[in-house]
Order: C-alpha cells, then structure tokens, then sequence
C-alpha cells in the first residue's frame, strides 16, 4: 500500500516490490499514482501465489480508508470492529492499475 501526495491510498500487487515502488516513484506508471506524487510505502506482506496477492488487493481496495490505516498499524482489533460496522467509513475509490499480470 502506497501513500500519495494528498494523502491518498494506492492498493496494488506486484511480484517485484522494490522495482514497482521505483517505477511509482519516476511516475513511470500511468494512472492513479502518476498524479500523486510522491509516493511512500506504508504497508506491505509477501504472498506464497500471485493468486492470494490479487485476492488480498481486492479485499482490500474495497475497505474503508479507517480500515485500510488499521491494517498499516496492524491494528487487528480495529480491522475487526469496521468489518463489523462499528465507524463504518467511505469505501475508497482509489484505484491500483498493475501492469500487464502484476
């Protein structure tokens, strides 16, 4: 997960982190990043298949930014409470365009 300029969160995969996250950074990715630099890395977990990582990027694009901070702060009792609806927030609309397969 990437924070952008504005404060912005990007959700993406990628089988190759640190060049992704170089390739965010010179803009060299079109889309939602590109217009929000700088960006950071905040949140990140290694998946045993690209499979699980896709399923994992879109459970969590369609979480709420509170939910989304929670699990950058590994904050497991709060990811919970929202999945229950307790300060149920916006849904995020920010989008994590990948390159062809990643």
């Amino acid at each position: 997960m990437l924070h952008c300029n504005g404060g912005a969160l990007y959700v993406g995969h990628t089988d190759d982190l640190e060049r992704r996250i170089a390739s965010h950074e010179h803009g060299a990715v079109p889309g939602f990043t590109a217009n929000r630099l700088s960006v950071k890395l905040i949140w990140s977990e290694y998946f045993a298949t690209r499979i699980e990582a896709l399923e994992m990027e879109r459970r969590v694009k369609g979480w709420s930014r509170a939910k989304k901070l929670a699990l950058v702060r590994g904050d497991w009792d709060r990811i919970s409470s929202l999945a229950r609806g307790k300060g149920k927030g916006r849904a995020s609309t920010s989008s994590a365009r990948t390159e062809a397969g990643k």
